[in-house]
């Protein structure tokens, strides 16, 4: 598979009234794509993980709430709102941390309202609209992204990433590994670490297999690993994405993030989150504020292996995120440019018309 294959790849997209989305928890071994045509299909995408990353999930809910829209039968404007916000509710019940999931579904909400006394007809065109603009928008700031994340690298260095940010998760380039492609395109000679990503092994699975497929040099290690390749000195930056950002510039990400950010400034090593303007939450203060979702046990205890991995009556604690502190990063890497400590004050600077709201 080429690099404009990988960079370019359509995981998620419409076929008229079906949302078609890869069904990444079959990856590497498997490739296949989801047909999917209600609510009930949509929210088990989400919260299986079928689709996963931030930016990919915002563009997925956009599409899914036009094509939901015109499944409802109303006769009124209140009604079909009351049905639209059931839905539209529900979607967002499938994973509560990431922002740009909750994001999308109020812009499409807004939407909504603002042809309050339109017609049907013309309401629903308005849905399709915005959903395509939610796409568009997303794939014009992920090259932004990267090129700005690439900027922070120099030839030949290496650069450990977890879980996975790279065009799967997002509409193309990616945001945390966007820097990684953008850097084949460039002739910029880069290495990738790649954590394992546990218990769901995102990194194994996903991001190994798109560095792979487009030529980019890359290392898999295990999660416990991070620390002895910093020390080898084999690693000048660590990279990865966000699925929210406190206003405090606190991150929470896939979980793994804060401990890898711990290790890095053990050594000296600059730590950058990277992902669009959409995962900042300007409403939340800290990180303290930042909800986390837990999930199921079987996932540490059974998934991926043959056979249990564990007794039945082990008690097991999964929380999918963590939150690293502000204090730990080197910067925010977004779409407007890079956001340097102290990030509340330069989050003010970089995105006034969000703070003034606050």
């Amino acid at each position: 598979m080429s690099l404009e294959a990988v960079t370019h790849a359509a995981n998620v997209r419409r076929d008229g009234e079906v949302l078609v989305t890869l069904d990444q928890t079959l990856l590497p071994n498997e490739t296949k794509y989801l047909e999917l045509t209600t609510a009930e299909e949509m929210w088990e995408a989400i919260y299986k993980l079928r689709v996963r990353g931030a930016p990919a999930i915002g563009i997925f809910a956009g599409y899914a709430m036009a094509i939901l829209a015109k499944k409802i039968e109303a006769e009124d404007f209140d009604s079909f709102y009351a049905e639209y916000s059931r839905l539209s509710a529900y979607l967002n019940s499938s994973r509560p941390t990431a922002v740009n999931l909750s994001c999308m579904l109020r812009r499409m909400d807004g939407v909504v309202l603002a042809h309050k006394n339109a017609s049907r007809s013309e309401l629903l065109a308005a849905l399709d609209v915005e959903a395509k603009a939610i796409h568009d928008e997303d794939i014009a700031m992920c090259r932004k992204i990267s090129e700005y994340g690439l900027s922070l690298l120099k030839d030949g260095d290496g650069v450990i990433t977890h879980c996975n940010a790279g065009p799967i998760a997002t509409s193309r380039y990616g945001t945390a590994q966007g820097p990684f492609y953008l850097s084949k395109e460039f002739g910029k000679n880069i290495h990738v670490y790649v954590d394992e990503t546990r218990p769901l092994l995102q990194g194994a699975r996903l991001t190994s297999y798109e560095l792979t497929k487009a030529g980019v040099p890359c290392t898999l290690i295990c999660d416990n690993m991070a620390s002895i390749v910093m020390k080898q000195g084999k690693v000048q930056a660590v990279f990865f994405g966000c699925d929210r950002i406190a206003r405090n510039g606190d991150v929470a990400n896939k979980i793994g993030s804060s401990g890898l950010a711990i290790i890095a400034n053990h050594y000296g090593i600059p730590v950058y989150s990277l992902g669009p303007s959409t995962t900042i939450d300007f409403a939340c203060p800290t990180g303290d504020d930042i909800p986390i979702e837990e999930r199921r046990p079987e996932e540490i205890k059974e998934l991926f292996y043959e056979k249990p991995m564990a007794l039945p009556e082990v008690k097991c604690y999964n929380p999918a995120f963590d939150v690293t502190d502000h204090s730990l990063l080197s910067g925010i890497v977004t779409e407007r440019g890079i956001v340097y400590p102290p990030f509340a004050e330069n989050f003010a600077k970089m995105f006034p018309e969000e703070m003034a709201n606050v």
